[in-house]
């Protein structure tokens, strides 16, 4: 397992991957418990009140299975998603299942909802809890989320929560979410992102990058890597909350990034209805 205490010297791609996995994988066996420090949650048990900062109701946690909120989102992916019946939504970094849960009650049953992770035990876990509420318009697989495990063309709504600034190519991961995508196909993520240079020693420290910070693009990176894999109506917005959710991982933090949404189109398809008889 990897020393998230440690210092490297500026990480190659594939080292990044094994930290982050073997960090994840030891908080899904763990049932949560981030030491020294995860996307979301402080170490230990997942906080009161964390997922409701994040803009979940108690409603939203009672729907899914024990296990499945493991506190490591920035955001609530879900919320700015408008999800319909029928839709096929995709997951990045799907973790224990939570957001993949909440997105399988909004699209029904004639809907389909896949996560994706690439710590096998993560999958594991979400695989675990799915057979919890017998959950079958939901299916996880193991797979990386620059390299995903989805045809071309197959989706309609890709959500991701604090994952893709963990990815040492973020630029693929957006290539690849483009391609997954049917055309009109739509983005909404939740994600951390850099709003100031981030202090050279948190740069190579695992502990930062697996807890979200180090790997932090800037706002305007984010914006050009959509715009060049072939994204229109882009939006990058700082949550209102997000100095409280980031503060509360690594206290200072929130001088150099922020929580914020994430919103982008692929080119084609219908034009979007925002009519009473077609948005939630």
């Amino acid at each position: 397992m990897t020393d998230t205490t440690t210092t490297l010297n500026a990480p190659h791609a594939d080292e990044t991957r094994a930290i982050v996995r073997d960090h994840y994988g030891q908080i899904a066996k763990t049932g949560g418990s981030c030491a020294p420090s995860c996307c979301g949650a402080a170490p230990g048990a997942v906080p009161a009140g964390y997922a409701q900062t994040l803009g979940y109701t108690a409603d939203d946690q009672q729907a899914v299975p024990a296990g499945a909120d493991l506190g490591l989102g920035c955001g609530n992916p879900t919320a700015i998603a408008s999800l319909r019946e029928g839709e096929t939504v995709l997951d990045l970094g799907a973790g224990g299942g939570f957001d993949c849960f909440l997105a399988a009650r909004r699209v029904g049953p004639t809907g389909k909802v896949i996560g994706v992770d690439m710590t096998p035990d993560m999958v594991a876990l979400a695989r675990s809890n799915a057979r919890k509420i017998e959950a079958t318009n939901v299916e996880f697989r193991l797979g990386e989320i620059e390299h995903l495990p989805v045809g071309d063309g197959t989706v309609d709504v890709i959500l991701s929560n604090c994952v893709i600034n963990l990815s040492p190519e973020k630029a693929a991961v957006f290539r690849e979410a483009f391609r997954a995508l049917k055309p009109g196909g739509r983005l909404a993520i939740s994600d951390v992102v850099a709003t100031g240079p981030i202090p050279a020693e948190l740069q190579t420290q695992a502990a930062a990058l697996a807890g979200c910070v180090a790997g932090a693009a800037p706002i305007d990176d984010v914006r050009a890597m959509l715009a060049a894999a072939g994204f229109e109506a882009i939006a990058v917005e700082v949550t209102p909350r997000s100095a409280e959710v980031v503060g509360s991982w690594m206290p200072g933090i929130e001088r150099f990034v922020a929580s914020a949404t994430i919103e982008a189109r692929k080119p084609g398809g219908a034009a979007p209805c925002c009519g009473p008889a077609c948005c939630p």
